[in-house]
This record gives structure tokens, sequence and C-alpha cells, in this order.
């Protein structure tokens, strides 16, 4: 959903993806043929809040779906579990940081809930060193930041050299 547009992609589906309007037959004005969406058919699409594009979801497509947000997962049992069976206290230390992180961004009014930093960075791996840790700051975590606070570059390397500084420790 980041990427397309939206108005474009579901066009002629708005009406049949209506709840009062499911399993009932239309015309497609485009094609003149008969078309409609079942009862059953769920849709279901999930957007990053730092990634959308910059316009907005059109009211007439916005009003046909239901809206959760997801905050990371961080302090999620799975997350926990996976992070533990590491036994690398770096790991965790860095997860807090990241967590303390998340607070400093949220309460950014130029940023917000939405551009919090996810525990997907860390997720998938089979072994965690401190050496790949230090990967996911330089290169994955730090550049997400300079983008969120290019106004910003003390904020940038504060927060940077806070999570780097873990890992030294």
């Amino acid at each position: 959903i980041n990427r397309g547009n939206m108005n474009m992609i579901f066009g002629e589906l708005l009406l049949p993806i209506e709840q009062h309007s499911r399993a009932t037959k239309a015309t497609l004005a485009h094609s003149g043929l008969s078309s409609s969406v079942p009862k059953n058919l769920y849709i279901i699409g999930m957007m990053n809040t730092a990634d959308r594009s910059l316009a907005m979801i059109d009211y007439a497509l916005r009003r046909r779906f239901s809206f959760f947000d997801m905050k990371p997962g961080f302090n999620s049992t799975g997350f926990q579990e996976y992070m533990h069976k590491f036994n690398n206290p770096h790991f965790e230390a860095l997860v807090n940081a990241i967590v303390e992180l998340n607070k400093k961004i949220t309460d950014d009014d130029s940023l917000g809930e939405g551009f919090e930093i996810g525990h997907s960075y860390f997720c998938g791996q089979t072994s965690v060193t401190d050496a790949w840790l230090k990967s996911v700051v330089k290169y994955d975590i730090i550049p997400m930041l300079q983008e969120y606070w290019f106004d910003n570059k003390s904020e940038v390397k504060i927060s940077g050299d806070r999570l780097l500084a873990v890992l030294n420790d």
C-alpha cells in the first residue's frame, strides 16, 4: 500500500468492497462487465507510516477499511524469548536503548509513533554477534535517523553515538 495509487488500484471496486454491497452484482463502468466481491473476502493491507507516499489516503477509500496500529514488538513475549536465546548482553542493551530512542521519536512533533524503530531489524537471525549488531546500527538505524532528523544533525549524532556506545560497554 505504501507506494501504490490506491484510487487507481481499487478504482471500480470502491462500491463492491463496501460491506453492504458484498455479493451484489454491479456493472463496471469501464468494461461493462458484471462483477461482485464475495462477503467472505478480506482485503488486508499493511503500510508503514514512515514509508507512505506524501498523498493521504482518499476519504472514499479510507471509510471502506478499518485501521489498526501496530507498535514495535520489543516487549512482546515472542521477541523477548527470541532475544534471550542468544544470551548476548549487548543485544539486550541495544534493544533497551532503542526503546528509549523510540520515546524520543514519539515525543517529537515532526515524527510521532508511526516513526518508531521496529523490532524487525533484529529478527530472523540464527546467531547474533556484536559485529552484526553494529552493522545494523551503522547501516540501517543511523541512516534512518539521518532522514528523520535531516535538519537536526546533533540529535542524529547523540542518538547514534548512544546506540553504538551500548555495544562497546
